[in-house]
């Protein structure tokens, strides 16, 4: 009998700002089974952190912090120098400042994710990993870390005692090192939902995703992240959630 296959499918959400909107955050739940929401360094501001509470609660899907380095004018994706200790203590601040726009909306947080260059930067500096993961530690240590597979963010969740989920993307092209290819190159992005759905079920059943470079790179994936903020999001979620069910692959 075959074992069945399932995945979480996970997508950042409440990237909005004051008047600046992100995305069509409400359009991509349906086909979600979790979300990672900013919390105000990124992107994100009070009143958007409660609404996609809100919103995540209405769709029933999991909720997780998604923290990223005080970069508002680069979206937390320029690398910032910050020492291991300010890492802890960024995490620890926004962490805390989501689960109480949970608490009062009588939720909780499932998992955090760190954001952008953060997590890029934590999948391969040890002592920002390890920062990271002794913040969430700290916080709850039933909150689960999601890091990119097969990174020091893993192991720095597993070296805690943490819950951890190895992620893998499906919009973005890989490094034959396992890294994702760098927002600067013009192959980083997959703009072909086909071509994501097609890689995202390969990562499921073989474990393996094919790097730029031709080669199989080895990957577990316990979650799949789809990107809130691209003009395909919608359609990407869509696609990956059919394609999915037709392959008998359980989405939770």
């Amino acid at each position: 009998m075959n074992k069945q296959l399932t995945v979480d499918l996970n997508c950042d959400l409440g990237e909005s700002f004051g008047s600046w909107k992100m995305g069509d955050d409400e359009a991509i739940l349906p086909y979600v089974s979790a979300v990672n929401i900013a919390c105000g360094f990124h992107a994100g501001d009070p009143a958007t952190m409660m609404r996609t509470v809100q919103l995540a609660l209405k769709y029933k899907v999991k909720i997780g912090a998604h923290p990223g380095f005080p970069d508002l004018v680069g979206f937390g994706r320029r690398e910032m120098q910050l020492s291991a200790r300010e890492v802890y203590e960024l995490v620890v601040y926004q962490v805390g400042a989501l689960a109480a726009c949970a608490k009062v909306q009588q939720t909780t947080l499932q998992h955090v994710k760190p954001h952008g260059a953060l997590y890029n930067m934590a999948a391969r500096k040890p002592e920002l990993a390890d920062a990271i993961a002794a913040a969430i530690y700290d916080i709850d240590p039933g909150l689960i870390l999601y890091g990119l597979s097969g990174s020091e963010l893993i192991r720095a969740g597993r070296a805690k005692g943490l819950n951890v989920y190895s992620e893998v993307f499906a919009d973005r092209t890989y490094q034959q090192d396992g890294t994702l290819t760098a927002r600067s190159d013009k192959h980083a992005l997959i703009h072909d939902p086909e071509q994501a759905a097609e890689q995202v079920v390969g990562m499921i059943k073989t474990g393996k995703v094919i790097s730029l470079q031709g080669t199989a790179v080895d990957i577990r994936a316990d979650t799949i992240c789809l990107h809130g903020d691209g003009e395909e999001a919608v359609q990407f979620a869509k696609k990956i959630n059919q394609t999915l069910k037709d392959k008998q692959i359980l989405i939770r």
